[in-house]
């Protein structure tokens, strides 16, 4: 089903090439509006999860069920790159949401009929996680299958604002199932929503990836040729790729520092310094709400301009200011001051993680982007979280103000690092 692109039209008629703007590509907007109704139809199915573990069980009970997931994810996502990249990432997207919708929809039906407890949530959260390991590298690598490489850019700040939507209708549409018709009736809303997203996938045209590429062995569905290689022989080449490249490589360290530094300040931290500051529950709400607010306005940006020069540094000096507004928020005098630095540090490390990922779908050679996708979601999905319960306990002990400098150091490490490479320091995005 590959289409022929419009710049490889131009060099075969001689005319000039013209590219399309991807919020004006009819095929960019059916993927993105499969992906957002996929994302809204999770945070669906993650308020489901957590409410009727809370109502089945006890708070450390609740708690091991949300964390089952990550464990597979954790363990196999390196292996979902690779298998990304041998079937295409299109065909493991669709395998994927098909999966998950069945697995919903089935403990949907259980909840329906009887009262089950904890164990089919806990199979539940098991199999999304299992299957996460799978989608979300192929979901990482299908945007440079849709769109030219000068496009990508933007397709990832059109990608941030689905994430944003998705979290801003999701988590109310979830409430309102459970209060209409319990967990069954929101399970099942997201397994249908999952299930909606299929289609669309389906009619997406697929690029062929570039024939100069590299490296490049891919087949028509832009899968990886699995003749005479193994799974675990792709898995060690991809490894080796990401370790080799003059870009890939600090960029992928720049992202777990980036990530260490970030994640507990803004998912433990700002609790706990809601709390010790007597800001309450409303206070944490609009600090968080401002967080959004900023990150969908760098979503914003990158979708209205497409493309930011000097994409390395501007990457690393968002970074670094980004660092800087982190170590801030500790010291605070009100809520208004930490709403208003929630905003800045969501517009710096928004625009900070879409340039990321444009930069890793621009570099990537096509043939390796589900195992180099992988290993980015490996770092953010599975190192940066096992900061939270660390940063938490070093709060107690020595407050938030020390917490919160450690962790701008952290990441402001992360843009230290981007500067120091020399070809991540320099790199461009295409145009």
């Amino acid at each position: 089903m590959p289409s022929v692109s419009t710049a490889s039209t131009g060099r075969r008629t001689g005319a000039p090439a013209v590219e399309r703007p991807a919020h004006r590509d009819g095929n960019v907007l059916r993927w993105l509006a499969a992906y957002t109704i996929s994302m809204v139809g999770d945070n669906i199915y993650y308020i489901a999860l957590s409410w009727a573990a809370v109502r089945a069980g006890s708070p450390a009970q609740a708690g091991a069920v949300m964390a089952v997931s990550s464990v597979p994810r954790l363990l196999l996502m390196l292996g979902g790159g690779t298998l990304a990249d041998r079937l295409g990432p299109r065909r493991v997207v669709i395998g994927s949401d098909a999966v998950r919708c069945a697995a919903v929809l089935a403990v949907a039906a259980l909840f329906w009929a009887t009262s089950p407890g904890l164990w089919p949530l806990a199979v539940l959260a098991l199999v999304f996680g299992t299957v996460d390991a799978v989608f979300l590298p192929a979901v990482g690598a299908l945007p440079a299958r849709v769109t030219s490489r000068g496009q990508l850019a933007r397709v990832q700040g059109m990608r941030g604002l689905a994430i944003r939507f998705a979290s801003v209708v999701g988590a109310p549409l979830g409430g309102l199932g459970i209060a209409l018709g319990g967990v069954a009736a929101a399970l099942g809303t997201a397994g249908l929503l999952m299930a909606a997203s299929v289609p669309l996938l389906v009619s997406v045209r697929l690029r062929k990836p570039p024939q100069d590429a590299p490296g490049d062995t891919g087949g028509p569905d832009g899968s990886a040729d699995a003749g005479g290689s193994t799974a675990w022989r792709d898995l060690v080449d991809g490894l080796r790729y990401v370790r080799r490249h003059r870009v890939l490589a600090p960029l992928m360290l720049t992202i777990a520092l980036g990530d260490l530094g970030f994640m507990a300040p803004l998912n433990v931290g700002l609790a706990l310094l809601a709390d010790e500051r007597g800001w309450g529950a409303s206070g944490l709400g609009w600090a968080l709400a401002g967080f959004s607010a900023g990150a969908g306005a760098a979503s914003l940006l990158l979708t209205v301009r497409g493309r930011l020069p000097r994409a390395g540094r501007t990457t690393a000096y968002a970074i670094i200011a980004g660092a800087v507004a982190i170590g801030t928020l500790a010291h605070v005098p009100n809520v208004a001051a930490a709403v208003g630095v929630a905003v800045l540090i969501g517009l710096l490390t928004g625009l900070s993680g879409a340039l990321c990922s444009a930069l890793l779908q621009t570099q990537a050679d096509p043939a390796y982007l589900g195992r180099v996708t992988a290993v980015a979601g490996l770092v953010s999905l599975g190192l940066a979280p096992l900061s939270m319960p660390l940063s938490a306990a070093a709060i107690g002990v020595w407050g938030t103000g020390p917490v919160f400098a450690v962790s701008a150091a952290v990441c402001g490490l992360g843009g230290v690092v981007a500067l120091a490479a020399r070809d991540l320091r320099r790199v461009e995005l295409p145009r």
